[in-house]
């Protein structure tokens, strides 16, 4: 079994395939971590389950060096890999930059060598046209280049903000029957699109081909594997693991979105965090009368009830995305430009997410950078006209309306995002927001950053954490903003938390390494190394690379103690509420507290470091 590697310069234009066998690489990820390091590349992959039965396996896993991370980062997005699978390869590596802005198609028709060229283009006016940003680009690329193409290709995009910042992000959509959809997928964790514009002068990429390769595809020996382990089928345990994600009976709700805000009640986290220094009784009355009442409602309405519910692009069960027209209902994007904004309105959310979107950031990110500029204006910290807008953000809570404030902090929200690409007044985060942030606190009484929840990394690498008010999502841990971490409610030592975020890491390395949907965890963090045992004979050998591939990202770990005071209220809040609202009564508990009430930043910096040192532990150097 060999891996093969499409090197392309974009250049000049060249490419050549190199093989790698299982002696030491299985998948995208432990291979793309070689890749980066031997030639400075940009990684796509899939796993070598690409095109089979097993649901979930046909993500399309981005790996390489992270322009805001500031390190190696994996990131990955939906379905893209069914369509890549069709060019008999496993990875595509840039390893050089166009000189100008330019597209790489890549076809393969049947049996043929592989086509690739590299074509200049315009990429400003067409961002500017149209749909906008990378839809423009989308409906673009298709017009131009879909007739070369036997069956529907896929196409990869980034937008202005891939130009103007490092948290641009990669966009793609399933193509259907010559119908480009409504259902954009996302590399965008890691500023991916960032790397392919500013690193390799690729703006987009259009593959697609005909070659049939040999997929697993025996569903009697599949269906008996998960009979022997489950006493089920294989779309039987699928069925169950993914429920959430499709419909909760219980919630009469579902996907992230829905499950998410039906069950977080106390733990809202609105208006750039400030909730967390409310009383319980207070988040509870907002989520009541703006969540639950409000924007929860009006998405079981449209969307729940009304089935408007599709996949990524590969057959699954799961149907995990939601929509309401051309609009995708995911949980963080719509927490970040939703309630952390001081949004709680469907129409104001479906607004600032889209064009964000369309842009081509990463949501997650460029929604904790937008709540925390409105954050800087609303307490009077920065001006409007220092940040190129208008207005000030509406967050007064006891007269807060649903519909006009939420359009009205949306409004500006866009605003915001205009002013980013645009540079307007101070703002310029070319060089990343946290090395923004220093440079113009230094004339502040109140330092910017103090009230930006983010994760330090490196000299000047950041990360906005996954929307979960828990500790874990501030771990000290090599790559972050991914599910490389525990995200557990519970209170969990930091000690403890450190050892079972690097087990977590491992589990979730086995997922993307075989380029499977998370969505899918519930059975296939068992069932691939079985499976990788069963086809391959290389079950042990799997589950070791893994335990390598662990340690080598963490190798490389260079965490920054939290810079950021709203990040250790974050941690202490966490834990005050454990003892007062859940009632734990876990001494360990209560003698963190003390230590924070005595000095929390030494507190934190304490529980930062065994944290730490739990990781460390975890995953020392492994040959």
């Amino acid at each position: 079994m060999f891996q093969r590697v499409l090197l392309v310069d974009p250049a000049t234009g060249f490419y050549k395939i190199k093989k790698y066998s299982f002696d030491r690489y299985f998948g995208p990820v432990d291979l793309g971590l070689h890749l980066t390091e031997k030639h400075h590349s940009l990684n796509f992959g899939v796993g070598i389950f690409a095109g089979s039965i097993l649901p979930g396996s046909n993500r399309l896993v981005v790996s390489g060096f992270s322009p805001c991370w500031q390190g190696h980062y994996i990131s990955s997005m939906g379905g893209a890999g069914l369509v890549f699978d069709n060019l008999g390869i496993n990875m595509l590596s840039l390893v050089g930059k166009a000189p100008t802005p330019s597209i790489l198609c890549l076809n393969r028709n049947h049996g043929e060598e592989i086509e690739v060229d590299v074509v200049p283009i315009d990429a400003e006016s067409i961002w500017q046209s149209g749909r906008g940003g990378v839809y423009a680009m989308t409906d673009h690329i298709y017009e131009r280049f879909a007739n070369h193409y036997e069956t529907d290709p896929r196409i990869l995009a980034a937008g202005p903000a891939a130009q103007q910042t490092d948290i641009g992000g990669i966009m793609s959509v399933p193509i259907k029957n010559g119908k480009i959809s409504h259902v954009d997928t996302w590399a965008g964790r890691g500023g991916f699109g960032s790397a392919m514009v500013q690193n390799h002068g690729i703006v987009a990429i259009i593959y697609g081909g005909t070659l049939v390769d040999e997929d697993f595809r025996d569903r009697t020996v599949a269906d008996q594997w998960f009979q022997n382990k489950y006493q089920l089928r294989l779309t039987q345990k699928d069925l169950e693991v993914t429920s959430k994600y499709r419909y909760n009976e219980e919630l009469k709700t579902g996907g992230t979105f829905g499950v998410n805000y039906a069950g977080i009640g106390g733990r809202i986290m609105a208006f750039n965090y400030r909730t967390i220094f409310w009383s319980e009784k207070e988040r509870l009355a907002l989520h009541q009368t703006l969540v639950i009442d409000h924007y929860l409602k009006q998405f079981n309405e449209e969307t729940i009830q009304k089935k408007q519910q599709a996949n990524c692009g590969e057959p699954c069960v799961a149907v995990c995305k939601k929509m309401n027209g051309q609009y995708k209902k995911d949980y963080e994007p719509y927490q970040t430009m939703g309630p952390l904004c001081g949004i709680f309105d469907q129409r104001a959310a479906e607004k600032l997410n889209h064009h964000c979107d369309a842009m081509g950031f990463d949501a997650i990110s460029g929604g904790g950078v937008l709540a925390w500029l409105m954050d800087l204006l609303d307490g009077k910290i920065l001006t409007p006209a220092e940040l190129g807008v208008t207005r000030l953000p509406r967050w007064e809570v006891d007269s807060f309306d649903a519909q006009q404030d939420s359009l009205h902090n949306a409004d500006l929200g866009c605003e915001l995002i205009d002013a980013i690409l645009e540079q307007r007044g101070i703002l310029d985060f070319s060089e990343g927001v946290r090395k923004w942030s220093q440079i113009h606190s230094q004339n502040k009484e109140t330092a910017l950053h103090d009230r930006f929840v983010y994760t330090a990394f490196n000299r000047r690498g950041w990360m906005v954490p996954n929307q979960y008010w828990v500790s874990g999502v501030l771990s000290p841990m090599a790559i972050m903003g991914k599910y490389y971490m525990i995200y557990s409610y519970d209170f969990i030592p930091p000690r403890t938390l450190g050892r079972m975020c690097a087990e977590r890491m491992k589990k979730e390395l086995i997922l993307d390494n075989l380029g499977t949907c998370r969505f899918h965890r519930g059975w296939a963090e068992e069932m691939l190394p079985e499976v990788m045992g069963s086809i391959y004979n290389s079950k042990d050998k799997f589950l070791r690379a893994v335990e390598v591939l662990a340690s080598r990202i963490n190798s490389g770990n260079s965490p920054i103690f939290w810079e950021s005071e709203r990040n250790i209220d974050y941690l202490k809040t966490f834990l005050q509420r454990k003892q007062d609202v859940d009632k734990s009564t876990d001494p360990r508990l209560e003698e963190w507290l003390e230590k924070f009430d005595r000095n929390k930043v030494e507190a934190a910096r304490e529980f930062w470091y065994q944290t730490l040192m739990g990781i460390d532990e975890s995953l020392r150097e492994f040959f």
